[in-house]
Order: C-alpha cells, then sequence, then structure tokens
C-alpha cells in the first residue's frame, strides 16, 4: 500500500495506518516504511546529501568541497584564512592599483596575528619539526595526528618548560607509534631527530607518567613485517616466520627476550628454510641488534623447536 508524494512533516512521528511509531528510511528506494504494517508513509524522498561518495576518510577529504578539514598538525587548526599574494579579486581579476596597497598591509598582519602569543609559537615551531620527523620516517598521517594531540596535552599540562621542544616532540612522535602499533624503534626515531637516543628515552618517560598514558609492550610480529619488507624477501617468509614466532611464544620462549632480537632470529631462521638465505650481519642491521643475539634467539629457537637447519 502506498502513500501519496507528500513531505514528512517534523511533528509526524507516527504511521497514519495503525498509528505505530516505529518507521524506517530506505535510503536505496527512497521511502519512509512502517516496519509494523509495511505502509509506505513518505515515497520519493530527496537526498540532501552530495552527489558523491567517500569510502575513507582520504577520500572524503578530497571530494570535500567546503575547505580544508581541520588538521591537530597546524597550530590554529587549519582554520584561519590566507590572503593570496596574486592580488586578484574572486573573479581573476587583477586589482586596481589603488588596492594592492591595503591588500599588502592586510596580508601582513594577518600573517603577525596567526602567531599572537608564545603558546602559538611553541605550537607553530613544534608542530612543524613533528611533521619533519615523520616525513623522515616515512610515518603515516594518523601517526602525525596523535603526535600532535600528545604534544598539544603537553602544552596545555605545561610539561614543555624546563625542556627542548624537539626532545618532547620526538618522544610524541614515538609514543604515537606505541600507540598506533606502528614497528619504530627508539633508535629509528631518535636517528631522524637532531637530538640524542638518551634524550629522546628521557622525554619519553616523562610523558608517560605526566600524562598517564599505558603503552602495551611492543609485540615481535610487529617487527617481522619490518625486516622482511627492507630485506625485500617474499611473503613466503613472512608467513613462515609468523608461525615460527606463534609457536616459540605458545612454548613461552619469547618471554624475558627483546622484540627486536626475537624477530630478527625468526626472518633469520625463516630466511634460511625457505631458501632465501639472508646472513646474520645483513639483519643484524636490519634490526640494529649484534650479531650476538640472534645467533643467541637463533640456538635457543632451534633447540626448542627442533629445527634441523643446515648452514
Amino acid at each position: 500500500m502506498k502513500a501519496e508524494n507528500r513531505p514528512l512533516s517534523p511533528t509526524t512521528r507516527r504511521c497514519p495506518e495503525c498509528g505505530s511509531s516505529r518507521l524506517m528510511k530506505d535510503s536505496e528506494s527512497a521511502e519512509i516504511v512502517c516496519m509494523s504494517c509495511g505502509y509506505v508513509v513518505v515515497a520519493e524522498l530527496t537526498d540532501q546529501g552530495p552527489e558523491w561518495r567517500a569510502f575513507d576518510a582520504e577520500q572524503l577529504a578530497k571530494r570535500a568541497r567546503a575547505g580544508a578539514p581541520s588538521t591537530f598538525t597546524i597550530h590554529d587548526k587549519g582554520l584561519s584564512t590566507t590572503i593570496d599574494w596574486h592580488d586578484r579579486d574572486v573573479f581573476g581579476k587583477r586589482l586596481p592599483q589603488g588596492q594592492k596597497a591595503q591588500i599588502y598591509r592586510l596580508r601582513k598582519w594577518q600573517r603577525r596575528i596567526r602567531v599572537s602569543d608564545a603558546t602559538e609559537r611553541n605550537l607553530a615551531f613544534a608542530l612543524s619539526e613533528i611533521s619533519k620527523i615523520a616525513n623522515n620516517l616515512n610515518l603515516p598521517k594518523n601517526i602525525l595526528e596523535t603526535a600532535s594531540v600528545i604534544y598539544r596535552k603537553a602544552v596545555k599540562a605545561r610539561l614543555i618548560r624546563g625542556r627542548s621542544i624537539q626532545g618532547v616532540t620526538t618522544a610524541a612522535i614515538y609514543v604515537a607509534c606505541r600507540q598506533c602499533g606502528v614497528a619504530r624503534t627508539l633508535e629509528d626515531i631518535s636517528q631522524a631527530s637532531p637530538v640524542s637516543k638518551k634524550e629522546v628515552a628521557r622525554s619519553y618517560r616523562f610523558l608517560l607518567k605526566q600524562l598517564d598514558y599505558f603503552i602495551k609492550p611492543v609485540k615481535p610480529g610487529q617487527y617481522i613485517t619490518k625486516f622482511c619488507n627492507q630485506l625485500t624477501m617474499q611473503g613466503k617468509v613472512e608467513e613462515i616466520a609468523h608461525k615460527i614466532l606463534f609457536a616459540a611464544i605458545e612454548l613461552k620462549l619469547t618471554s624475558g627476550r627483546g622484540p627486536t632480537g626475537i624477530a630478527a632470529a625468526v626472518s633469520y631462521i625463516a630466511s634460511i628454510l625457505t631458501g632465501e638465505r639472508k646472513t646474520q650481519r645483513e639483519i643484524a642491521e636490519i634490526a640494529q641488534v649484534t650479531e650476538v643475539t640472534i645467533r643467541n634467539r637463533y640456538k635457543e629457537l632451534a633447540e626448542r623447536l627442533q629445527f634441523i637447519v643446515y648452514l
């Protein structure tokens, strides 16, 4: 049974046929249907949304025509206005000679008031440093956003006073990597930043204590994919390495062992078993551990898991 093509008023909350309030909007057929009796309350609804669809956040940001989305990676969250330097109006025509001096003054003061106080200057410098380090490490955008939020919380709690901005920004990136499950060691991040590993570790412990963060321990499986990609090994090697690691976890062979050392040893065993032999030195340079560590972990796994590996 179909209804007339009339709009649904804001006060209409019940079915005119049975009086039920269980109304459902069917977007595919553009109808509002009563779930109790099946009466079509409104037909041919007008879609008020955009004519395009987006299946993830990246497509939404590219296809939206309402301006750039707000972001935490800019000190003013990207909401301020930028006066273009082309000296043209909205129609693309050049401005008259008398207005150029006025636009120049407006552009100058706009640039000045974007960074108005010490906190804004601190955020502007620190967030640019976070972007540089994230670009050097090829980190995804969610890491950049998370690190920016962590640094903003530290500034709001007044934790930056007495500490170097670069040390806290690098520590914020490391916290973001640990939170989002991205395999980056402290050595990787300290090498991409101008501060030492000791300073990054000190700032990292300070942020965890003051901001009351709980960071889960890093799992060796997060490093296996990274090592296999850097060593350009096939997916079969990674699959076997994960199986060996799962068996080692079942036997509790990973307790008290560094995740990078376990992942390096497992990758070394998998490379030998699949015929894509990699030397211990090659894996040690990628994993940033010593060859002795790989040999010790390899001997433990081979003995307990009863591997026969021909070197």
